[in-house]
């Protein structure tokens, strides 16, 4: 990791084999490091998330049965993951949204 690399600050979740395939836990880890480089990543990898707030977005990685989501956003000082899953619909749940909205506030006040 480079000095000017943005740290990732975990909120939720990890990338790890298994449930992600060794090919999987590779792309996910070439595109965060391109986000640690300052690197603005767009479709078909990356989308805004607004839904969930601001500088908030989506990395999208496709593995052999599902397609797995790292939620995450982008500060000036880190690049902070809020969730990680499993995802075979096109349609973000309620739930993730909601909980990774409390998580990034719950980060907000102790940052």
């Amino acid at each position: 990791m480079s000095p000017t690399d943005k740290p990732i600050v975990w909120l939720h979740g990890e990338v790890k084999t298994p449930p992600f395939s060794t090919e999987a836990r590779i792309e996910a880890g070439y595109l965060l490091r391109r986000l640690q480089r300052g690197e603005n990543i767009v479709m078909p990898h990356s989308r805004p998330m607004p839904t969930i707030g601001p500088r908030c977005h989506e990395l999208r990685i496709i593995d052999e049965d599902k397609t797995w989501r790292i939620i995450y956003r982008i500060d000036d000082d880190a690049i902070v993951i809020a969730a990680v899953f499993g995802k075979k619909t096109k349609k973000t749940p309620k739930s993730v949204i909601d909980m990774s909205q409390r998580r990034l506030r719950q980060y907000d006040e102790v940052s």
